[in-house]
């Protein structure tokens, strides 16, 4: 949809002219773009004519793909407002901001969180049943280069000061106007159940205790199994941006004393990066990024400095997997350069294997092998009755050999990945569904490079009967890579049963 023009977009069409860009070519670009976030355009040279000469402004991702559209063609990134659509997102810089002061931080991440995240009551559905929501309106917008500032700030100062809060002090007038501002006037209703949520009923705030910081930490913890079990995009996921919504943001509003409040901005923590982690699996990048964010702002007003790496490990994977290979290395010894002496051995060894991915996705061999070393090393080191935080007890040797595994994948090395996927396969589990449905397809994959059809169909026929139980945009990725190397395969009968049965799961809804 386009609303109607405003007059000449100038600055459109001279940044199209300079980066020697067509109507046509324009549109074909964001047809494409669109096309792979599951979106449906039919853009033409007129189209774009319109937006130029008449000034119309597509709607919804619309303007972010333009942008992607030209930044790619120029070579660097190209923000809305250059092009003459600053206007048409809902704040597209949101979630992106780290604050020094940590009540400018509780700001950002409640005014983050009260976004519409595309859960069934507040969310558009699309044909195949693929839920849309307020991220699809920042499309394009994920940039490895948006980690900077976060993570410069986090190494110089991972640990706040006093996180007292005493809003009794504030008047109730003020204090509503401070949760205006971070709900927005477009979300009146949240608001008003904020403001009811934080103070009581005299008007006094809210007194946060222990018991409400480990009903959050409750909270995550179930969250993390769902996810394991179910993958980011099923139904229970939407549970935790509401938890962050209704429960934490009333809470981190309230009153609470240093002790408490380091605990609730832990437990808030976990659960933003748990909505990073589930955004991230069902391919939503650019909300990923931003729940990440704010994930480490926090865990800096939890003193977590553990936790803080973990955020940055998460930051490192989502890098690599978008082609940022080189940033992932950096952020994953950002991670384990801050944590040295403080993270307890199992921690520690998942930075090191998170940065062994990063060093296979960039080619780097040799750095590859001395950082699953490390990580060999560190995870042999740990003992039964280690201090763990709970949130690496997926961590264990199975899932080392299984990231390895990827790892050599990466790097062209089938009969290593043979020999460490047969590890992590030894001992599959429920707990970890849709690690073990990851695990089936890459050992089917090392199968079939390594020529053996029928080992390799075994495996991809549990894979894709795994992946028909989860909803994950990961695992269907990887699943369609399977489809994909099985095209060699086309003249062979149970090549071609097995495509058809993974034809089937990727055809269903996510």
């Amino acid at each position: 949809m386009t609303t109607t023009g405003r007059g000449p977009n100038d600055k459109l069409g001279t940044l199209l002219a300079l980066a020697g860009i067509s109507n046509a070519g324009l549109a074909r670009r964001v047809n494409d773009l669109g096309a792979q976030r599951g979106l449906t355009f039919r853009y033409d040279k007129t189209s774009v004519a319109r937006w130029v000469g008449k000034g119309m402004v597509p709607q919804g991702a619309v303007p972010q793909l333009i942008a992607t559209a030209i930044g790619g063609k120029l070579g660097r990134a190209v923000p809305l407002d250059e092009i003459g659509l600053g206007s048409t997102g809902p704040a597209p810089e949101i979630g992106l901001a780290f604050p020094r002061e940590v009540p400018e931080a509780v700001r950002h991440a409640t005014a983050l969180w009260g976004l519409d995240s595309g859960t069934p009551q507040g969310s558009s559905t699309a044909p195949g049943g693929v839920r849309r929501g307020w991220w699809d309106n920042l499309a394009g917008t994920f940039s490895v280069t948006a980690y900077a500032t976060p993570v410069s700030r986090w190494l110089i100062t991972p640990v706040d000061g006093s996180v007292a809060r005493d809003a009794s002090a504030l008047e109730p007038s003020e204090e509503a106007l401070r949760i205006r501002a971070v709900m927005g006037d477009k979300q009146r209703g949240q608001r008003e159940a904020l403001r009811t949520r934080a103070v009581v009923g005299d008007g006094r705030a809210y007194r946060v205790g222990h018991a409400d910081a480990a009903k959050l930490r409750q909270a995550a913890e179930e969250a993390r199994r769902w996810d394991s079990r179910y993958g980011g995009g099923d139904w229970r996921s939407s549970m935790v941006p509401e938890c962050l919504r209704h429960d934490a943001a009333p809470l981190l509003l309230g009153s609470y004393s240093d002790e408490v409040g380091r605990a609730l901005f832990g437990a808030t923590a976990e659960l933003t990066r748990l909505a990073g982690w589930m955004a991230f699996d069902t391919g939503q990048h650019e909300a990923a990024q931003r729940y990440y964010i704010q994930a480490l702002r926090l865990a800096r007003a939890a003193a977590d400095v553990p936790f803080g790496g973990y955020v940055l490990a998460s930051m490192s994977l989502q890098a690599t997997y978008r082609g940022a290979a080189e940033e992932g290395v950096d952020l994953a010894q950002a991670a384990i350069e801050r944590n040295r002496g403080l993270a307890t051995t199992r921690t520690m060894s998942f930075f090191h294997l998170v940065e062994a991915r990063a060093h296979a996705r960039a080619g780097s061999a040799h750095a590859c092998a001395a950082a699953l070393s490390a990580a060999e090393t560190w995870l042999e080191r740990s003992r039964p009755g280690d201090a763990d935080p709970a949130w690496i007890d997926f961590f264990s040797a199975d899932r080392l050999a299984a990231d390895a595994a990827e790892c050599y994948r990466d790097l062209g090395v089938p009969l290593k990945v043979r020999q460490f996927t047969a590890q992590a396969l030894a001992s599959p589990t429920e707990e970890y569904v849709r690690s073990h449905g990851l695990r089936l397809v890459v050992s089917a994959l090392a199968e079939l490079d390594d020529g053996d059809l029928d080992a390799a169909v075994a495996a991809g026929t549990r894979a894709v009967e795994v992946a028909g139980r989860i909803s994950s945009q990961r695992t269907r990725e990887y699943v369609q890579e399977m489809l994909k190397r099985l095209e060699h395969f086309k003249t062979e009968r149970a090549a071609v049963e097995l495509a058809e049965r993974a034809r089937l799961v990727l055809a269903a809804p996510a």
